[in-house]
């Protein structure tokens, strides 16, 4: 065997194989007289089969099972020796050659990147800072209470979150047009279901009051025949509804889940479980800043064929997710280009990551394994079921182990990059509408 190495680009390597002929005939040879004995041909008793029908039926399988086994062997070895980390598979390409004694092959590959990570000291990283306090608890309580509103008829003018009843005509040019009429049609003012001007419309009439009024609709309205189109609008509000929030009582906190319908208790569940969920957003931008951080110090290339193998994992993915939402899939034909570039940064955060991890020994400890499962079954009405459920099995512990070890990584980036503490706007954090 013999091999000699060429660098094709950044990544890519190719290594020349030689394989003694002499090897792969012997070792067919041998292969064939094992399968010869099990070999049933009519007229031969079984072991007695002649070699060389043996060789005519099994020749060709034979010697590209035992070629691809040597070369298998033989790659491994020589990569093994050059200290070479494969990434993905290697193409064989056959190459010309004069030999009469070994065939000769090219092995292209890439290889992993190596690099050494790169300095953070000059990165910048926001920490949101937010304590939940009394008036935190008070904007869930409320938006909980909205999620359960009810409604009553109200004999007055229609106002902003009361639910209406109308009836409604549109007509361009004095004719109606499709999908411009309904009758005991029902919205809630300013969610936004109806065009603003057709809510402002709406908006002060009574019930049993009607009106005409014009409307003209955006320029990129999604019906391209009334886009920037001016419309006359005939209403009659048959129905006013004003909203009816639920009395934060023991009714309340026992839907809420508190058997005893303490509302003291209730308010202490909703801290508890606000505290949680602010931790967890905070983190999440964190880690976020962390890993945009990593990757401009470390602008390294990754092999193509990690990123391919990506694409097709994230499209498999897509797929299952797809016909688990009743798609058909058949109809929908996915384009590998649409997940290069998350497939290209998730590879390339996967390396980086795991560099940082070996060279600065951010390994998980089974203390910050059992922390995190602790606290994510705090969340459950039996925690030390679920804490049970993760440890029957311990592969279940390996998705907490990867988040312990972002964690760590996350401690690590902030302790080299520039920190700032910056005041968090809870809706802004939890992701709420003014």
């Amino acid at each position: 065997m013999e091999a000699t190495t060429a660098q094709a680009n950044e990544l890519e390597r190719r290594v020349d194989l030689s394989i003694a002929i002499a090897d792969v005939e012997k070792e067919m040879e041998q292969r064939l007289k094992r399968m010869g004995k099990n070999m049933k041909v009519p007229g031969f008793r079984p072991g007695k089969v002649p070699f060389s029908i043996v060789k005519q039926q099994y020749g060709d399988q034979a010697r590209h099972e035992v070629l691809s086994e040597e070369l298998d062997r033989v790659f491994g070895e020589t990569v093994t020796e050059k200290k070479m980390r494969v990434a993905g598979y290697p193409r064989i390409e056959p190459k010309t050659t004069e030999s009469t004694s070994h065939l000769e092959f090219s092995a292209i590959f890439e290889v992993y990147p190596e690099f050494t990570p790169g300095d953070l000291s000059a990165s910048e990283v926001e920490r949101p800072v937010l304590e939940v306090s009394p008036a935190e608890v008070d904007k869930t309580l409320d938006i909980l209470r909205k999620q359960r509103v009810s409604y009553a008829d109200a004999d007055r003018a229609a106002a902003k979150e009361d639910r209406v009843v109308i009836d409604f005509t549109g007509k361009k040019d004095g004719v109606p047009f499709p999908g411009g009429q309904a009758n005991d049609y029902p919205f809630v003012l300013g969610q936004g279901m109806m065009l603003p001007d057709f809510e402002n419309a709406v908006e002060g009439a009574k019930a049993g009051e009607t009106k005409t009024f014009d409307l003209t609709f955006p320029a990129d309205y999604h019906a391209k025949d009334l886009a920037g189109q001016t419309v006359q609008f005939d209403i009659t509000v048959k129905q006013v509804q004003a909203p009816v929030l639920p009395e934060l009582d023991a009714e309340f906190a026992t839907s809420m889940g508190i058997a005893d319908g303490d509302v003291t208790k209730m308010r202490s569940e909703i801290e508890a479980n606000l505290k949680r969920e602010v931790k967890r957003r905070i983190e999440g931008k964190l880690k976020d800043q962390v890993m945009e951080a990593l990757l401009k110090a470390n602008p390294i290339t990754v092999p193509v064929a990690l990123v391919d193998m990506e694409i097709q994992r994230l499209m498999q993915a897509a797929r299952q997710d797809m016909e688990q939402r009743g798609m058909k899939i058949k109809d929908m034909p996915i384009q590998p280009e649409w997940f290069a570039d998350q497939a290209k940064r998730r590879v390339t955060l996967g390396l980086i990551l795991a560099e940082v991890v070996k060279t600065e020994k951010l390994q998980a400890s089974p203390e910050q394994v059992r922390t995190m499962v602790e606290e994510t079954a705090q969340s459950y009405e039996h925690p030390e079921e679920v804490i049970r459920w993760y440890y029957a099995q311990p592969q279940r512990l390996q998705e907490v182990e990867g988040v312990a070890i972002e964690n760590n990584v996350v401690e690590w980036v902030l302790s080299k990059a520039k920190v700032t503490d910056k005041a968090a706007v809870f809706d802004e954090l939890m992701g709420q509408k003014q």
